[in-house]
């Protein structure tokens, strides 16, 4: 029988560490991902927000469907217009800091510098999150000046996707506020910071390996699983070739990361996507949003001609892409409740280049009703820029009613708080009705459809009210669901208080 020495016996308990991980995020793929065979048990939805972007609360649907809304153009923010960033700028990270808004993006003038020191991060911040400024930082002395916004050089090939997160973890505070993944094909190397500015190496060698990390590799800490997550491009086969995927890894402390595994996309056609931009939604942290890019190699929109005159990289113009919403719920499933755009390519040839229209990681409030996020475009060309787009507060998509009256039931569930809130809108025909129900679908006594007040309006909060004048806080944790009877209208996410 052989001894465990001291070093075999922390690899041996690492190694436990991780068969344990492994179980957790099995069980995370289980219950999270619950909308795919939903329990009978009751969903203990407490006060979070939940959102109707996928299928997770719903029960049943008559007459009304999932409906996806399109983002509004609120045009240029940023241009990639200085000496060391130019047309091959991309892989950007915005982050909403308290009072500070902060984006990362490669600088890149060349391809031919792609992978080496000829790559910088770059900065920008703002004060609320649409008009933006690049502080002459002087941290790197670049193209002969110190009067910059590179915040990484010199550090090939971190800077070709590096992409921080704020780490609200407990333990990651104690080596900076801020963390951050880059790298390529040799693996992706680990960095920390205190102020968002000056970073450094929390490790010499690469803390993830065994994937080719060739787009923007994404990560987070997860509050709701407990553990740091990277999202990342993982190649798989189909169809006898490869397509670009996404693959997952976790790490209970940013340094061990767990073997790569590939995303469940369920029963969905394949697609190639460039990069997944996988974050907590900030209203409801337990909801990773994916604004993806769909990429669709050698499908050409562009002539040899039309490309010359946009001045157009020529290596850049065969192919076109836009972006996708996707959702998950933890572990390593994503729901595709729609398979069809949520960001289109403007109008303009210049919106249909390879690689245009990728979109930054997260999703950030700009406003008392707003939300925004923000996309790559007009890459390889001279006016290469981020653009900004809007959407209501919680509008990625919603529960739709036509001038039709349709209805909509929750799963069984139980809450906190005493009052149902929902974010909703109608027109001034339409109106949406609820009534609440017990395990064996009987109407509960004082809330019924004939005792609610109709809803009509367009607000991000409005409380649900009964004509009775009975309270929920009666109901706390006594199992229920929703009934909505809705004509002409939205619904966009729910919550109690």
């Amino acid at each position: 029988m052989k001894l465990l020495t001291k070093p075999d016996l922390t690899t041996f308990f690492y190694e436990m560490k991780l068969s344990f991980i492994t179980l957790l995020s099995l069980f995370f793929i289980s219950v999270a991902g619950g909308f795919q065979k939903k329990s009978l048990s009751p969903l203990p939805l407490g006060s979070r927000l939940e959102l109707f972007i996928d299928s997770f609360l719903v029960e049943s649907l008559d007459n009304v469907q999932f409906f996806i809304h399109s983002p509004k153009d609120e045009g240029p923010v940023l241009r990639f217009d200085k000496p060391w960033e130019g047309p091959f700028s991309t892989y950007s990270t915005v982050i909403k800091d308290t009072d500070i808004y902060r984006i990362y993006y490669r600088g890149l003038t060349t391809t031919r510098g792609e992978g080496t020191n000829d790559e910088v991060t770059c900065y920008a911040e703002s004060s609320d999150g649409i008009h933006w400024i690049k502080p002459d930082l002087k941290i790197f002395n670049i193209t002969g000046t110190l009067n910059n916004n590179v915040v990484l050089a010199n550090a090939s090939p971190a800077s070709t996707n590096f992409s921080p997160f704020i780490d609200n973890s407990v333990a990651g505070s104690l080596t900076g506020k801020f963390k951050a993944l880059g790298g390529t094909n040799k693996g992706l190397m680990a960095f920390s910071s205190y102020d968002g500015k000056h970073w450094k190496k929390l490790n010499e060698n690469p803390v993830l390996t065994g994937e080719s990390f060739d787009s923007q590799n994404v990560s987070f800490w997860s509050e709701n699983e407990g553990l740091y997550l990277c999202y990342f491009r993982k190649w798989i086969p189909y169809n006898g070739k490869l397509i670009r995927s996404i693959g997952r890894s976790t790490s209970p402390d940013f340094i061990h990361w767990s073997e790569p595994v590939a995303m469940d996309f369920g029963n969905t056609p394949a697609e190639e996507l460039y990069t997944n931009q996988t974050s907590p939604y900030f209203r409801a942290p337990h909801i990773y949003i994916a604004i993806a890019a769909r990429f669709f190699p050698g499908k050409q929109v562009l002539s040899d001609e039309q490309a010359v005159r946009l001045k157009v990289n020529s290596g850049y113009y065969h192919d076109c892409s836009d972006a996708v919403l996707l959702t998950s719920r933890g572990g390593n499933h994503y729901q595709r409740t729609f398979m069809e755009g949520f960001l289109r390519p403007g109008i303009g040839l210049n919106n249909w280049i390879s690689r245009t229209n990728y979109p930054a990681l997260n999703v950030v409030q700009t406003g008392e009703t707003e939300i925004s996020f923000y996309v790559n475009q007009d890459y390889a060309q001279p006016t290469s820029h981020l653009q900004r787009y809007s959407l209501r507060t919680d509008g990625f998509a919603s529960i739709h009613a036509s001038y039709e009256t349709g209805e909509m039931t929750t799963r069984l569930l139980t809450f906190t708080g005493s009052h149902l809130i929902i974010n909703f809108s109608t027109s001034a025909a339409g109106y949406i009705l609820a009534e609440l129900l017990d395990s064996q679908n009987n109407v509960i006594d004082d809330f019924s459809f004939d005792n609610c007040f109709p809803v009509i309006g367009n607000e991000i909060s409005r409380q649900i009210e009964w004509k009775s004048g009975s309270i929920l806080k009666n109901l706390k944790d006594t199992p229920v669901k929703i009934h909505f009877k809705m004509k002409d209208a939205d619904i966009y996410s729910i919550r109690f208080q």
